[in-house]
């Protein structure tokens, strides 16, 4: 049974190198969380986001040698590979088009050695909207399979109307697009006792996509696609209320003519990065076999993890196949 694993990281040292070049900058406004890079050791990096949160990282674990034995220990035929955090658009002007450049190239390199086992999702300035075209156009040539996103750019809202553009062109080149959590712009509000990994990046991208789907954006662009990582976050659970605060109470609901779940369901897949089979099945009967998507956000997770949980489900055959794979070369046109 063919697998793709839908969120797998990798991080180039040029990248990096770029990182290091942020720490010049003085913040002179709040258009971008401050970013401080630090080498620790050899391959070993420190990255901190306003002094709120500080990840590490180790460039040893995202060597490709080293994803492509995690793939093999799983089963994995094809890891669609891309950066997690920090992304280029928190980073000054002047770097965040060459950020994404040197990461999309580098993923570009990826795929050209080995063809049969990576394929990508794009890095954007998506702070710089008319750059983010150019860099969309001269992904969708490279044949990348999809763009990153993140609950806010450098602090300002996805529904802001200077990125209307970006989805839109998105849309007409029919590139979906990929969530992933970043530190929250109101990260301080949890930054003790480690709540921001915790279940601060969850939250954060479900706020993210529901200001999507309340400011109109799936109404404008009904083929636009999404992936909602970690089993949806938090909106499985709450979709109840939230309908009823749109149908019933009548709020929110001056960019939108169907309910909030309906858009969820028509232009929404979830991911099913969450290490439990009670939420991953929860996932599965909420969003249906044929929009849930195997991945495994590795090298934080191994695939190992989650090929034993799809293994577990109680599902069809047929279900666990779509799941695998099928999804996923439906989507993004494998």
């Amino acid at each position: 049974m063919m697998k793709i694993d839908c969120q797998s990281h990798i991080f180039p040292l040029e990248y990096v190198d770029i990182l290091m070049q942020v720490n010049s900058f003085l913040k002179s406004d709040d258009t971008f969380i401050p970013l401080r890079t630090e080498q620790i050791d050899d391959q070993v990096y420190q990255v901190s986001y306003s002094g709120w949160q500080s990840f590490r990282l180790d460039l040893n674990v995202y060597d490709p040698v080293a994803k492509l034995k995690s793939m093999d220990e799983a089963g994995v035929d094809l890891a669609i590979v891309s950066i997690n955090i920090p992304n280029p658009c928190l980073l000054p002007d002047r770097l965040s088009v060459a950020g994404a450049r040197t990461i999309n190239d580098y993923i570009t390199n990826l795929i050209q050695d080995k063809p049969d086992r990576f394929a990508g999702f794009a890095s954007l300035p998506w702070n710089l909207p008319a750059a983010a075209i150019e860099e969309i156009d001269r992904i969708a040539k490279l044949g990348f399979r999809g763009a990153m996103l993140y609950p806010h750019i450098a602090g300002q809202k996805l529904e802001s109307p200077q990125f209307e553009p970006v989805y839109t062109h998105l849309e007409a080149c029919n590139l979906p697009i990929i969530f992933h959590p970043t530190v929250p712009a109101w990260g301080e509000a949890i930054q003790d006792f480690s709540m921001i990994p915790m279940i601060g990046f969850q939250i954060d991208t479900s706020f993210g996509l529901l200001r999507l789907i309340l400011s109109g954006i799936f109404e404008r662009h009904p083929r636009l696609k999404v992936v909602l990582p970690h089993t949806g976050g938090v909106l499985p659970y709450m979709m109840g209320r939230i309908d009823h605060q749109t149908e019933i109470m009548g709020r929110a609901t001056d960019h939108i003519s169907q309910p909030v779940s309906t858009y969820l369901r028509q232009n929404v897949y979830f991911d099913l990065v969450s290490p439990s089979v009670e939420s991953i099945a929860f996932a599965h009967r909420f969003i249906g076999g044929d929009r849930l998507l195997f991945a495994s956000d590795d090298p934080w997770v191994k695939p190992t993890v989650f090929t034993q949980l799809v293994d577990q489900m109680q599902i069809t055959a047929g279900e666990r196949q779509q799941i695998y794979s099928q999804n996923a070369q439906k989507l993004f046109g494998l």
